[in-house]
């Protein structure tokens, strides 16, 4: 008798584990999105510093994207700048092509070089450098045309 009451328990106690585990859980809340918020300027200008190893003259480039901007003989074009947003690690990086002009004899053609293209890195300069007897290029920022830090793109 006692086994029979105990068998019967252990039954009741299946199935009502059966049908707890069956019923459906109850749809998530629904949460009201986040406000809208205004997007995030581009970062329309990379900011580059050149150094003229020969004169030890260093000047700041800003070059607006997809734009041909001169720093001695080279000829540069930034494709894309990329900075993070505050609460990462800092790393503020721009796609570069880089290319030499220099003229040839006494006419007015140019032999064009293609000297790099790729991404260079603000806190790793060394990790991807244009390699050039007289010049050094490096990324200093982002920013938007209006002279504002860029704001970081969410990603």
């Amino acid at each position: 008798m006692r086994t029979t009451f105990l068998a019967i328990g252990l039954a009741a106690v299946a199935v009502a584990t059966v049908a707890h585990a069956q019923q459906k859980a109850p749809p998530p809340a629904k949460t009201s999105p986040p406000p809208a918020t205004a997007a995030a300027p581009a970062a329309t200008v990379a900011v580059l510093q050149g150094l003229d190893k020969t004169t030890a003259r260093v000047s700041t480039v800003e070059a607006p994207l997809s734009q041909t901007v001169r720093f001695g003989t080279l000829v540069i074009v930034a494709r894309a700048c990329d900075k993070k947003p505050p609460e990462e690690p800092p790393n503020t990086s721009a796609f570069l092509e880089i290319d030499e002009a220099r003229p040839q004899g006494a006419q007015a053609v140019t032999d064009v070089q293609h000297l790099f293209s790729g991404w260079m890195f603000a806190q790793s300069p060394a990790l991807s450098t244009l390699e050039h007897p007289v010049y050094d290029v490096t990324v200093l920022d982002c920013k938007t045309e209006t002279g504002s830090s860029a704001k970081p793109s969410s990603k």
